[in-house]
């Protein structure tokens, strides 16, 4: 069983848990992390759920995530995911969300790290990961029209790419 802390509207959390498959109720949120790592090529390291988890099998995704778990700060759920899933250890004790995305149910932070990996060195997480491979942009977007990726909005896939290597919202920064 995995308890997830509840958060307000505020983002602040309320000393309440919750479990994880029940519904949230009216005002309750939880928080949720993406982790995407790029190569100095300028590819997105992508992971293949496995064909046996539930949601999404067999898709595509993004470098890491989930949920953070009671407990958990961002950047602890975000460190704790990557090293599950691929292996991939990375201190995030100074490192912010690049953004934050709210979703019915709560916030979701993106991390976006530059850090050229070796895929032979990862250890995959059996249960939730098959594959790992490097992709571009362009990769990533015939990937989702062709129903191998799971369906993000093709336009935030550009933000992950255009933000990778640089704060805020001009293009001069």
């Amino acid at each position: 069983m995995e308890l997830w802390d509840v958060y307000d509207i505020n983002r602040s959390k309320t000393d309440r848990t919750w479990v994880r498959g029940k519904g949230l109720e009216p005002g309750d949120f939880h928080l949720v992390i993406h982790v995407c790592i790029f190569n100095s090529s300028g590819e997105m390291l992508i992971q293949q759920r496995q064909s046996f988890k539930e949601g999404w099998s067999n898709l595509w995704d993004l470098t890491a995530g989930g949920s953070a778990i009671a407990g958990d700060t961002s950047q602890m759920a975000a460190q704790r995911e990557l090293e599950e899933e691929i292996g991939l250890k990375v201190d995030f004790q100074h490192i912010r969300p690049h953004l934050t995305i709210n979703f019915e149910n709560g916030f979701d932070d993106i991390y976006l790290i530059q850090k050229d990996v070796q895929l032979h060195m990862l250890t995959l997480q059996y249960e939730e990961v098959q594959n790992v491979k490097w992709a571009s942009k362009e990769e990533i977007l015939t990937m989702i029209k062709n129903g191998e990726f799971l369906p993000y909005y093709e336009s935030l896939i550009h933000l992950l790419f255009d933000s990778r290597n640089k704060r805020g919202t001009l293009s001069n920064n």
